[in-house]
């Protein structure tokens, strides 16, 4: 069973914006945390943004102030909004879902892999050009 769907991904220019979506299934949105991971070829993976289940949120250095993350509870959906896009933004961009609850909350939970959580999606790709 598919736990995790994103979507959303494309190719933009440089300043443009796009909105991820990750439709995840009752077990998966009722994780403590969920969150964005992204990672390209030759680079390594970095934790974007996450969200507890209080809401509290984390962001990454490299996108606070220009990505911000939420989630819909009657559609049981995660979103990444993307603004102010940047060629370096450019990855496989991947949903993920644990409920273990970590001491130092959804800043820890940035720092993990994706083999770490219960729950992750397949990915979808964003490409910014400049």
């Amino acid at each position: 069973q598919v736990q995790l769907v994103e979507s959303g991904g494309g190719s933009v220019q440089a300043g443009g914006s796009l909105r991820l979506s990750c439709a995840a299934s009752a077990s998966a949105y009722s994780s403590r945390y969920m969150g964005w991971f992204r990672q390209d070829p030759g680079k390594e993976r970095e934790g974007v943004a996450a969200i507890d289940s209080d809401g509290s949120t984390s962001y990454a250095d490299s996108v606070k102030g220009r990505f911000t993350i939420s989630k819909d509870n009657a559609k049981r959906t995660l979103y990444l909004q993307m603004n102010s896009l940047k060629p370096e933004d450019t990855a496989m961009y991947y949903c993920a879902a644990d409920p273990y609850t970590r001491r130092g909350g959804t800043r820890v939970f940035l720092l993990e892999t994706l083999g770490d959580f219960a729950y992750w999606g397949q990915g979808t790709q964003v490409t910014v050009s400049s």
